[in-house]
């Protein structure tokens, strides 16, 4: 299944509330409206709820897209609706990985000069709640905050099941899905703090979406390809198979002592290409259009507006 939110644009009487919705070839099933039609129980209200509410309403939900002919009048056709993150505001912050596939740390390296050293453990760190938006989202670019915005194309992970200490044997039983990260960051912040949480959230600096793909619609979550493009031209293109520390790991080293919940997002890190290790340095413009894409899962197009 492919979970979304959205807002519906088709109707001046339907609500403008963000809602959860599941996609259906072009169309997308209103989730609250019809498991209360169908009788089904269960908080579909949000994305969150129903990764927070379990295996009973993902059941109900599989039970509902059966039944997706009798429910016509709650299928809308996706163009006439506004996708918003599918978690527009996540119970807390996004985890993400820094530094994970060979040629982005050495292109960091290299930008600076210094010896190539590849981390021998996942280095993790958090962007804000307030970071998060959907596709075709405006990145906001204020130039008395930074001048150095640069983009990564990341592959993210949804969290179905929580838990703490969870070996790797295990962890992919805790994933729910997939999705594409946009991890935006000011690259003067990140490197003026000495540290990478301010500089990696400025609010809209997270593109997230358009859905979550449900794992088992992705045979093999390694062989999927990231791409980023600005304006038309390819920035970033690498596989998953790349990052130096997979999924099963990424997660048993995060929850070690740390319990993970339902509805976390996990970003995995960017490859090589991002615009500060280029010669010259490459960074966002206002107008600039960024869009990143994961085969199999969609793409973010978002545009970089100037304020202030």
């Amino acid at each position: 299944m492919r979970l979304l939110t959205y807002i519906s644009t088709a109707s001046k009487q339907q609500s403008n509330s963000p809602q959860a919705g599941v996609l259906l070839d072009n169309t997308v099933l209103d989730l609250a409206a019809a498991a209360q039609r169908c009788g089904e129980r269960g908080d579909f209200s949000s994305v969150l709820a129903i990764l927070q509410t379990g295996e009973a309403s993902l059941a109900a939900i599989q039970r509902l897209i059966a039944r997706r002919h009798e429910l016509q009048t709650m299928v809308t056709p996706l163009k006439q609706l506004t996708l918003l993150a599918p978690i527009p505001r996540p119970a807390r912050n996004v985890f993400c990985v820094g530094r994970n596939y060979v040629d982005h740390v050495k292109e960091g390296y290299q930008a600076r000069q210094s010896e190539v050293k590849l981390p021998e453990a996942p280095q993790f760190f958090t962007k804000a709640t307030h970071t998060v938006v959907g596709p075709e989202a405006d990145v906001r670019l204020d130039a008395k905050v930074t001048r150095r915005l640069d983009y990564e194309v990341e592959l993210a992970v949804i969290i179905g099941i929580g838990g703490r200490d969870i070996n790797r044997e295990q962890a992919m039983h805790h994933v729910f899905g997939y999705s594409v990260a946009n991890d935006v960051t000011a690259r003067d912040l990140q490197r003026r703090h000495d540290q990478w949480f301010k500089g990696k959230s400025l609010d809209t600096t997270l593109p997230f979406g358009p859905t979550i793909v449900s794992k088992d619609e992705v045979i093999d979550v390694t062989a999927l390809e990231l791409l980023m493009t600005v304006n038309g031209e390819q920035r970033q293109h690498a596989q998953v198979a790349q990052m130096i520390f997979d999924i099963p790991t990424i997660i048993a080293s995060l929850s070690a002592g740390l319990t993970l919940e339902a509805g976390d997002i996990i970003a995995t890190g960017t490859p090589s290409g991002v615009g500060f290790a280029m010669d010259p340095p490459r960074y966002l413009q206002s107008g600039d259009v960024m869009v990143a894409s994961i085969t199999g899962l969609g793409e973010l197009r978002n545009r970089v507006v100037g304020v202030g």
